[in-house]
């Protein structure tokens, strides 16, 4: 089993920065890639940013350029860089690890972007 524990969201104005961090514990031997999901309220929970255990990123369109994610594997900490923050950005951001069998969320930080 692997527990997942996301903090540092909060309101901002738009413009500003966040740093997220997901602290992973347990069986986190067995993490191969990690990942930022959020979810506006009234929307389905969408893909913000990916890394592999060997540290290849993927991002959604709409944070390139803004968001970086980041792993700190002596550390068992996932990051997620947030400039440049937008309104549309404000929601509930998970962490999610995979293994080879199944995969993990968080419980969740809330990030609102204010106008």
């Amino acid at each position: 089993q692997v527990q997942l524990v996301e903090s540092g969201g909060g309101l901002v104005q738009a413009g500003g920065s966040l740093r997220l961090s997901c602290a992973a514990s347990g069986l986190i031997f067995s993490i191969n890639a990690m990942g930022w999901y959020r979810q506006a309220p009234g929307k389905q929970r969408e893909l913000v940013a990916t890394i592999t255990r060997g540290g290849s990123t993927d991002y959604a369109d709409s944070v390139k350029g803004r968001f970086t994610i980041s792993r700190d594997n002596a550390k068992n900490t996932l990051y997620l860089q947030m400039n440049s923050l937008e309104p549309e950005d404000t929601g509930v951001y998970y962490c999610k690890a995979n293994d080879l069998v199944q995969f993990y969320w968080g419980q969740g930080t809330q990030v609102t972007v204010s106008s």
